[in-house]
């Protein structure tokens, strides 16, 4: 880890309900595609790290889980994983919804920040849907009876004030070393990343019904005599439905899967990749402590 003088270095870390637009503001935040998105609430499993590297600072966000009520081990896990990161960082940035109504699961985490010494700021995202009179309301709202160190409205999807939301983060980060190389965005391996994005692809393509019951392994990625990357990848589900509809007729949700899977894939490696899809069913994974470990979800990690 090199040590430059004068040079500031950080952990910071994104949390709120899910849906609110954390992983848009991440990929936003790094410049490229490091977090998945999608319209089904809880798509962030694990807590994935995003790093911003400038000529006199490192700061690397950690996009954590939605807050929510688990119903499962995998949800357990998912909170577990969220409220490891509150006391693991120089700052937590508290992010909520502009178009909703302050409700309970935002009350929830305010519970949560209360007795918190990390420094926290309110974010408040998608203010490009609303009026401006509206927002002085929403700010009113969540900071007459919580203390922030600072209040920033943004628009993660169009940009709006995310570059000044920078500059004050920058500003409340200590004197450190970098952590990571110029170049490198995130500090999960190739695999996780190839993984989520072919999570997402389900997600998006499948809507409701295949919500949180499904799980990417990838099985290998080896660079074969054709000079592509061959990449095997195993979708797990829960019930034969979901195998049936992720297969789709004739293969062709499926197909549809691996082409949109594909592409993204190919601009992370930036080389020609061979992707092989297989479905399998696993019944009642999520709640299945080994299960949960082989698909990497690591519960020890979090508790």
């Amino acid at each position: 880890m090199n040590k430059k003088e004068g040079f500031k270095s950080g952990f910071v870390s994104i949390i709120g309900r899910p849906n609110v637009g954390k992983s848009t503001l991440l990929n936003r935040i790094v410049g490229q595609k490091v977090a998945i998105m999608s319209d089904v609430p809880q798509t962030t499993r694990n807590k994935i790290q995003g790093v911003v590297t400038s000529d006199d600072s490192q700061i690397v966000f950690i996009d954590t889980p939605g807050i929510h009520k688990p119903q499962t081990r995998l949800n357990d896990f998912m909170l577990k994983s969220a409220y490891s990161t509150f006391n693991e960082v120089d700052l937590v940035l508290f992010m909520v919804n502009a178009t909703e109504k302050r409700g309970a699961g935002d009350n929830f985490i305010l519970e949560k920040l209360k007795n918190l010494r990390t420094p926290k700021f309110l974010i408040i995202n998608k203010i490009d849907q609303i009026k401006p009179e509206e927002l002085l309301k929403i700010i009113m709202d969540y900071t007459s009876d919580n203390e922030f160190n600072e209040v920033i409205p943004i628009s993660a999807i169009q940009g709006n004030n995310v570059d000044e939301m920078m500059v004050t983060i920058k500003k409340y980060m200590p004197e450190g070393p970098q952590f990571y190389p110029d170049d490198q965005v995130t500090d999960h391996p190739e695999y996780f990343v190839v993984s989520e994005f072919i999570r997402e692809k389900i997600l998006q393509l499948t809507k409701e019904e295949v919500p949180h019951s499904v799980a990417v392994v990838v099985e290998s990625m080896q660079r074969n005599e054709d000079d592509k990357v061959h990449v095997h990848a195993t979708i797990i589900v829960d019930r034969a439905s979901q195998k049936g509809i992720i297969i789709g007729k004739g293969g062709k949700m499926l197909k549809e899967i691996g082409v949109r899977s594909r592409r993204d894939i190919e601009a992370m490696l930036g080389d020609k990749i061979y992707l092989e899809l297989w479905v399998k069913v696993q019944k009642d994974w999520r709640d299945k402590q080994s299960y949960l470990q082989d698909y990497g979800y690591r519960q020890k990690d979090y508790d």
